[in-house]
């Protein structure tokens, strides 16, 4: 990280939404890094607390919060949180994904969809919607939105977590006129294979013939790490991105991956 770019989010509030862990973690700890105030969230208390603790010995300003995002009660009270110990919103990452079905897509559950949906694409349009106005009020803000190369190339294995993330990609494009009405600055992210506990099937037995298949689609020959999200994301939400918005960043490694 250059010293020119150190703090050159100073002063900003962000809330990203699943990050006491893997990506989202890397993009909580980066945005604190360079001067952000962040609200991390899990579904779980432990793991907001380890998490809390870590962002803090990095003497980065932080707070956290219990949210199962597909709840309106949780993401209300992750919002309200923000707000009583920081002031205001200005950046959202929205992060937090499910995928509870590996498999043919035609043997998908409606169960399994609707959840897939409900978490990936529901929510977060609904906390869009929530933290845009907010937004508004502090003079303006930036969203990125954690799409995945499988939106623009589906897997066979993960069918209907794939359509979810095409879904984001048509979501962020959809938001543009009315988030830039508002000076809200909207864009994408949309990683390849990380080395994630979320995708540790797709990597985590690299002699597997899945690893291997996943291997072969990367020119760079490795998996990503997710610091290497990160510094994508605290780029778009910086004024180094001030003209940029309704973007997909692909972070892949090369994989070729286009609608």
């Amino acid at each position: 990280m250059s010293s020119s770019s150190a703090k050159r989010l100073s002063g900003k509030v962000a809330i990203v939404t699943a990050s006491t862990d893997g990506i989202g973690y890397s993009i909580a700890e980066r945005l604190g890094q360079d001067g952000a105030k962040v609200m991390i969230s899990s579904r779980k208390q432990k793991n907001v607390d380890a998490s809390l603790q870590k962002l803090k010995s990095l003497g980065i300003e932080a707070s956290g919060i219990v949210c199962h995002v597909a709840k309106k009660e949780d993401r209300q009270k992750m919002i309200q949180k923000t707000l009583d110990d920081f002031g205001g919103v200005d950046i959202f990452i929205s992060n937090a994904a499910a995928n509870p079905h590996f498999g043919p897509l035609l043997s998908c559950s409606e169960d399994a969809w609707d959840k897939i949906f409900e978490t990936n694409v529901k929510a977060t349009f609904m906390l869009c919607k929530e933290i845009v106005p907010l937004m508004e009020k502090r003079g303006g803000g930036s969203i990125v939105v954690v799409s995945s190369f499988a939106g623009y190339k589906p897997s066979e294995i993960i069918g209907a977590y794939s359509v979810s993330k095409t879904s984001l990609l048509g979501l962020i494009k959809a938001l543009v006129p009315e988030c830039s009405s508002r000076n809200v600055r909207i864009n994408g992210l949309a990683p390849g294979v990380i080395k994630t506990r979320f995708s540790e099937q797709l990597w985590k037995d690299e002699e597997s013939s899945i690893s291997q298949l996943s291997l072969q689609m990367i020119p760079i020959k490795r998996f990503g790490e997710p610091r290497e999200c990160a510094g994508t994301v605290s780029f778009l939400v910086s004024d180094d991105a001030s003209y940029i918005t309704g973007e997909t960043i692909l972070v892949t490694g090369g994989i070729d991956a286009r609608l």
